[in-house]
């Protein structure tokens, strides 16, 4: 697919996609994905320790003072005392996320991050204390505990300080051990679901039509535009996973509509291969006004008398521009996206004007594409 990117100026950017020579294939796996195959979010509280003096301040965390008072009495040790006071900031409450992927097994282990809760300023250096990571059901899944690593860094001085990333987030590399499985038997299923991640009727067909051809029966069926359903046939080699394994390499064309996708924010704009618009002209223009001022310094002679005085000559330069040069251009027909981005630049049109040129020949009703704003 050939590539045009055109009118970048600075951080605002125009993204344009040319219209191919031939059309893609893809394989179904990029289009689309099993249901049931999927990650499962696990989420817990804990603590890290081992902080130099970048913690909680104990005594506004409440939570993290209760959590490490409780801890410590689990382990024997009476943490309260008369004022209820502790002083130390090498203690840190943190929230503790994960996905554990499908079809993991016990004993395996999984990335966490780990992310302050309070007023904790650095996490470098800590240690993340044993903590239990729950599914959405309330049931623990896996235990978290290891180093965190943090890719940020914070210093500071007397006048001044530094910050670079983010020091109060970090990751522990397979710092999860899977203590609870989730029980999904994919051999016995006598049906699987393909899910399309963008959903398109076209596409979905064009997928259902694909297995059938490979499988030679009529087995797939388009239920929507986002599923589409597969009976297993009796006596498969390989059963339900040998023929996804089959069904994920399949090569199809994905259809897509007429989108223009456009950030106003940033002066991006995304056009898919398929927009098209009818005869319109198009002019753009504006009035730009120079002022220039450059005084001069003017110097009497040496002989010109004690009345001689040194003045300051103003020099002023003036300069419109009506950009005359550019002309209204039309646009036949059933253009290709390429010949509507070359039309307007050979106008001098930048991003940011063309994001308005582009609505407004929608508002005429000359874009064949819809426009979506982001």
């Amino acid at each position: 697919m050939q590539r045009m990117i055109q009118g970048c100026v600075g951080v605002v950017a125009a993204l344009c996609l040319a219209l191919p020579a031939a059309a893609q294939t893809v394989r179904i796996k990029d289009v689309a994905s099993f249901e049931g195959i999927r990650d499962n979010m696990l989420i817990g509280y804990g603590l890290v320790v081992g902080l130099n003096g970048t913690g909680d301040s104990l005594n506004r965390a409440v939570f993290t003072r209760e959590s490490l008072i409780g801890m410590l009495e689990r382990l024997g040790v009476n943490a309260r005392t008369a004022n209820n006071e502790m002083r130390t900031k090498n203690v840190a409450a943190v929230m503790v996320t994960g996905n554990l992927p499908a079809f993991a097994r016990q004993g395996n282990r999984i990335d966490i991050s780990v992310s302050a809760l309070g007023d904790a300023s650095n996490l470098q250096g800590g240690t993340l204390l044993v903590t239990p990571l729950m599914g959405a059901d309330g049931e623990v899944y896996a235990v978290a505990q290891g180093a965190v690593a943090i890719s940020g860094f914070a210093a500071r001085g007397a006048a001044s300080s530094i910050t670079r990333g983010v020091p109060t987030a970090g990751r522990i590399a397979n710092g999860a051990l899977v203590e609870r499985e989730v029980g999904f038997e994919l051999n016995s299923l006598p049906t699987v679901r393909l899910s399309m991640r963008n959903p398109d009727l076209t596409t979905a067909r064009r997928v259902a039509n694909a297995v059938n051809a490979f499988l030679g029966q009529p087995a797939a069926k388009m239920m929507d535009p986002t599923t589409i359903e597969i009976a297993v046939p009796a006596n498969y080699n390989g059963g339900t996973a040998g023929l996804l394994t089959d069904v994920e390499s399949l090569p199809i064309t994905p259809d897509s509509v007429a989108k223009i996708v456009i950030d106003e924010r940033n002066g991006v704009i995304v056009m898919g291969e398929n927009v098209r618009i009818s005869t319109v002209a198009v002019a753009q223009a504006n009035l730009t006004i120079r002022v220039t001022e450059t005084p001069q310094v003017s110097q009497p002679g040496a002989f010109s008398g004690n009345n001689a005085q040194t003045v300051v000559v103003p020099r002023t330069q003036i300069e419109v521009d009506d950009q005359s040069g550019r002309r209204m251009a039309v646009l036949p027909s059933g253009v290709t996206l390429g010949e509507l981005v070359s039309g307007l630049n050979a106008l001098g049109v930048g991003p940011r004007d063309m994001i308005t040129i582009l609505q407004t020949i929608k508002a005429a009703g000359a874009l064949q594409a819809e426009i979506e704003l982001i």
